[in-house]
């Protein structure tokens, strides 16, 4: 199976292909739209700011082409910020794959950043096959994706938000599989030979 690597200006990318190793995979990394296309997974993972993020993608037209994709894609957290509609991170218009946007955590009394373990529930479609309610996962993040109608599992830190997402061919994750032990190795797993 070939599984591709977007490769922009966003960190957590040798994590991720260290996880789809120990699942016996060998991404390969790339910005080419040849070898993204012709991928049977492709995962869109990030580590970074929106607005710089964004401006990548477009100087080298991948913002058109994600959203073109027809294989299983999955986001991973600023991924998935960059598959909503907006964020309020620097403004930033993103990719509008998803119909939802994406807010800064305010709180007098919780750490923003969200860092560390924090559980997901209401669980849906086959990346979370074999997952219980309240696993829990880890998170690095001060933005945030509201709950809509594509939410298929929740987090609950300052309010309740979207901790993953799916519509079509797309999924998305806040939080870090390739960080999350056990329980992100399955997800990574499920998106590999169930989604």
């Amino acid at each position: 199976m070939k599984v591709a690597i977007i490769k922009y200006n966003a960190g957590n990318v040798q994590s991720v292909r260290y996880a789809l190793q120990r699942i016996g995979i060998d991404p390969i990394l790339t910005d080419q739209k040849e070898e993204i296309l012709s991928a049977d997974k492709v995962i869109f993972p990030g580590v970074g700011e929106a607005k710089s993020a964004m401006d990548y993608l477009k100087a080298r037209n991948l913002d058109t082409l994600i959203k073109e994709l027809k294989q299983p894609t999955l986001g991973i957290c600023l991924g998935l910020q960059l598959m909503c509609q907006h964020s309020e991170e620097r403004d930033t218009e993103c990719l509008g794959i998803f119909d939802t946007h994406v807010k800064k955590f305010e709180s007098d009394s919780l750490k923003v950043p969200h860092m560390g373990w924090n559980n997901i529930h209401d669980l849906k479609t086959p990346l979370y096959k074999g997952l219980n309610d309240d696993d829990y996962v880890y998170y690095v993040h001060s933005f945030y994706a509201e709950l809509c109608e594509e939410t298929i599992a929740v987090t609950d830190y300052v309010h309740p938000y979207s901790a993953s997402l799916h519509k079509n061919n797309f999924y998305a994750a806040q939080f870090h599989p390739e960080k999350s032990g056990d329980v992100g190795q399955k997800i990574i797993q499920n998106f590999i030979s169930e989604c």
